[in-house]
Formats: C-alpha cells, sequence, structure tokens
C-alpha cells in the first residue's frame, strides 16, 4: 500500500542563483512621531508605514474610488505571487500514508525568489506612497528589514528573567536540537541566535560540547549565556530526573545516569532482564514502560531500583485508566505511536483514530515514526524509501501488518488517554504542515492528503530553521 509516485527532494528544493548584494542604506533623519503612538522613533520605516497608513485613510476618506483601485491592485500582486507558489506546487507530487509525507534526500532551502518579491515592494513604496508602504510594511515586515538593514535582534540582551526554565538534554542531541529547546523553553528568543552562536564558536576553533541531563535556566537569556548555562556542571539536577514524553527508554537510562552515580552500564544491564520489572514477556523490551515524569531519587539508589520506580508508576497509571493486565501492551503501542507522531496533545485523539480507523479496514498504518524507531533513528519520523521497504526492520508499518512489533518510546498519560479513548471521524490521513507549532491536517481521500503534503513541503522549504526540523 506505499506511494511510489512522490517527489524527490531534489525536486522540491530547485537549484536557485545567489542573493543580490544588500544595498547600502544613507541615513534618514528620525521624523517627529508624536502623532503616532506606540511606533517608535528610532525605527524609521515604521514611522514611514504609519504615516503613510495615515496619508491613505486621509485619502480613502476624500476619494474611495481611488482606495478601491489601490486595494485591487495590492490584491492582483498577492494573486501573481500565489500563482506562481502554485505552479511550482503542482509540478511536485507526493504525501502518502497514515502520518507524515517521505523526506528522501532533504537538504536545506536555498533562499530564491524573496529578494524579487522584496525589491518589488520597495519599488513600490517608493512609487506608490502610502498605500503601498502600508501594505508592504504588514505584508513583508520582516524581509524590508533585512534587505535595508533595518532588521530586529533575534536575540535577548540579558541572562535571564528569573523565571525558571528545566531543559533536558538527551543523549545525542545536536547543536540544532538544543537551539530549538531553549527557543522552545522560551530560554532564547530565537533559534537563529543560538545557532548562529554555535557556528561562531566553532569557526573560532572552541566548539560546544553538550552532555545529557536536565538542566535549570531562566527564560529571556542571551544566545551565549544559554549556551553557557546548560553547559555548566553547576546546572545540572543532581539526583534529580525528568524524563520526557516520546524519549525512548535507552535515553531515559541516559538521563538517570547523567543524573545519579549510577554507571550507564549498570542501568542497561539491568534493563535487558525487563520481565524482571513486570514487563511481559511478549513485549521486544523495556520500551514503552517506563513512565515519563519527573522522579527524585535517593542517594545510592540502584539501576533495579530507579527502573522500577518508573515501571510501577507506568503500572498505577494505566491501572487508574482501566486498562487491564493483558491489554497493556496494545495501548502502550497505540500511545507511542501517537506520542511520536502528534504535534500537540488535541490531536492525539484523532491522530488515534486515524491509526484504528487503518486498522479496521485491514489498511497498512505507514508511519514514518514505526520505520525510523526500526533503524535505530529514535531522534527523526524521516525515513527513506529502502527503509520503509525493507522486511527486516519489523518495527515498519509500511510491509508489516497491524500494530507496531513494540511501543517505540515512552508515552505520556495524555497519549494513553487517546489510545483508550479515540476521537469520533472519518479520517484515514494526516500530516503536519508546521513542525514548529504542531499544526496538522487531518483527511478523508488521498488527494486531500496529498495537498495537506504540499503545504509541509512548502512549508520545510521557506527557511534554513524550518528544514532543520525536516532531515
Amino acid at each position: 500500500m506505499t506511494n511510489t509516485d512522490e517527489p524527490s527532494w531534489d525536486e522540491i528544493f530547485r537549484p536557485a542563483g545567489g542573493e543580490p548584494a544588500r544595498p547600502q542604506t544613507p541615513p534618514t533623519p528620525e521624523p517627529d512621531v508624536g502623532a503616532y503612538p506606540g511606533v517608535r522613533a528610532s525605527d524609521p520605516f515604521a514611522v514611514a508605514a504609519a504615516e503613510a497608513g495615515s496619508q491613505s485613510q486621509r485619502a480613502a476618506a476624500e476619494a474611495g474610488s481611488q482606495s478601491q483601485r489601490a486595494a485591487a491592485g495590492g490584491d492582483e500582486t498577492m494573486t501573481r505571487r500565489q500563482l506562481r507558489e502554485l505552479e511550482e506546487q503542482q509540478a511536485q507530487r507526493g504525501g502518502r500514508g497514515g502520518g507524515r509525507p517521505p523526506s528522501d534526500n532533504l537538504a536545506k532551502p536555498k533562499k530564491r525568489r524573496r529578494w524579487l518579491v522584496v525589491a518589488i515592494v520597495i519599488a513600490a513604496v517608493l512609487i506608490g506612497g502610502g498605500g503601498a508602504a502600508a501594505f508592504a510594511w504588514i505584508n513583508y515586515e520582516d524581509k524590508v528589514r533585512e534587505l535595508l538593514g533595518w532588521e530586529l535582534s533575534n536575540d535577548y540582551p540579558g541572562e535571564g528573567n528569573g523565571t525558571e526554565a528545566i531543559v533536558t538534554i538527551a543523549s545525542g542531541d545536536l547543536g540544532d536540537d538544543v537551539a530549538r529547546k531553549l527557543r522552545d523553553a522560551k530560554v532564547t528568543l530565537s533559534f537563529d541566535a543560538t545557532w548562529e552562536y554555535l557556528l561562531e564558536r566553532e569557526a573560532a576553533g572552541d566548539p560546544v560540547v553538550f552532555f545529557p541531563g536536565s538542566f535549570r535556566l531562566q527564560e529571556e537569556m542571551s544566545a551565549a549565556s544559554a549556551i553557557a548555562a546548560v553547559t555548566d556542571p553547576a546546572n545540572q539536577l543532581v539526583n534529580q530526573v525528568l524524563i520526557t514524553e516520546g524519549m525512548s527508554y535507552p535515553a531515559a537510562l541516559d538521563q538517570i545516569a547523567a543524573a545519579t552515580e549510577i554507571p550507564i552500564e549498570e542501568l542497561q544491564a539491568a534493563a535487558e532482564d525487563y520481565t524482571s520489572f513486570g514487563v511481559p514477556a511478549e513485549a521486544p523490551n523495556l520500551e514503552g514502560w517506563m513512565f515519563p515524569a519527573t522522579y527524585q531519587f535517593d542517594p545510592g539508589v540502584t539501576a533495579q531500583q530507579a527502573i522500577q520506580v518508573t515501571v510501577d508508576e507506568m503500572f498505577a497509571r494505566l491501572d487508574a485508566l482501566g486498562v487491564a493486565p493483558e491489554g497493556r501492551l496494545d495501548i502502550l503501542k497505540m500511545a507511542a505511536l501517537v506520542q511520536r507522531e502528534a504535534g500537540s496533545s488535541e490531536d492525539m485523539p484523532k491522530i488515534a483514530r486515524v491509526f484504528y480507523n487503518r486498522l479496521a479496514q485491514d489498511m497498512l498504518l505507514e508511519s514514518d515514526a514505526t520505520v525510523a524507531y526500526g533503524t535505530g533513528n529514535t531522534d527523526t519520523v524521516w525515513t527513506t524509501a529502502d527503509e520503509r521497504e525493507n522486511p527486516d526492520n519489523l518495527y515498519s508499518t509500511y510491509v508489516h501488518p497491524g500494530l507496531p512489533y513494540g511501543p517505540i518510546g515512552l508515552p505520556g498519560e495524555e497519549a494513553i488517554k487517546a489510545a483508550i479513548s479515540p476521537a469520533d471521524g472519518p479520517w484515514l490521513f494526516f500530516v503536519p504542515i508546521n513542525l514548529q507549532t504542531g499544526e496538522t491536517v487531518f483527511s478523508e481521500t488521498a488527494s486531500e492528503h496529498q495537498a495537506a503534503a504540499e503545504q509541509l513541503y512548502a512549508w520545510c522549504r521557506a527557511s534554513d530553521e524550518n528544514a532543520s526540523y525536516c532531515e
């Protein structure tokens, strides 16, 4: 049931030329902005836009027909831009399965037509005056700032605002993973600020090395201070372990080792005898059975004791939700799948329904998350065609029917609830169209799913930061 008629990422990321040089912008005298409350005098384009907006309003009051024609002209410009993008999308194919589309040979997006768009917008501002300036500022503020050198800072200036934020670094996390985690935890202002700082350190011959563990930071830190804090052992939580939803059990063992004095080898050896913790023998390993939560361990805790605490917590949660012991494994298989595929907890019941609907119709689940897990890539859900079609991968739901061979991560309570009580609905497909926010589109037909998949491809191409999610 795989779809072989898919776009390659070479098609999606088409070659493009380099960027034009940034023009030199002459200094602009600061205008009087007393009439425009909330507009910063130091921001010349914001002032210009405010003046333009005021002029546009006066012009509209005096000549309604001219205002209508100006608005029509703005719509026509946007329509041309949308048509160009639509032509690109129609030249592509793809989309499949119960989850997100595949990503073969994904490359970083090139900065392409935006410079042409911005150049046209700037010309419209210079020629068209008030209405054009207001339109340009509202729709292209970030690109206009970049072109003219009036960009706002992408970094906080200080060392935090006093509000605590806990950030967990998992084993194998790289710089882009850490940059996203810091931004998502509201520690740093942007992904780019941290990523650029890490690149500068590497170029200077002083690369940053990360170690697994949970670190106590603050919100609104500069990229430099955040990196210094997250690599300072003094900020690491000692004997306190945060196991996060969706984490794999080997990564959870790394977290326990990092926060305690238990050697990782002892934890790994204990985990091999997973039935000693009460996990059923038909489960392939300990995956799925350690409940994700924050644990405080006493000094001197052993590997067996630490793992048992997390498994007992999972048993207690399943019992409280009415899951019989004989039904635990199947519920955890579905819950872990939902946890890995969901962009938000609100979507979890709908995602569970998609997979249950596919099972009811004897359809393959076709989840890339299961394939990736079977290859050992627990930090991604993007796969290749060879990986999806490999029958030796027992976790590939593209070739093996039914639920996955085993859980593919540690599900949290919301995912477990979704597996127990899925939403009502006819959907057979879903795809996230924004991997940063988790926004997801659910579809009943393959054609609807294809259209949604094109939105994801476009999002991945939109920026380097977006592309880092699409690997």
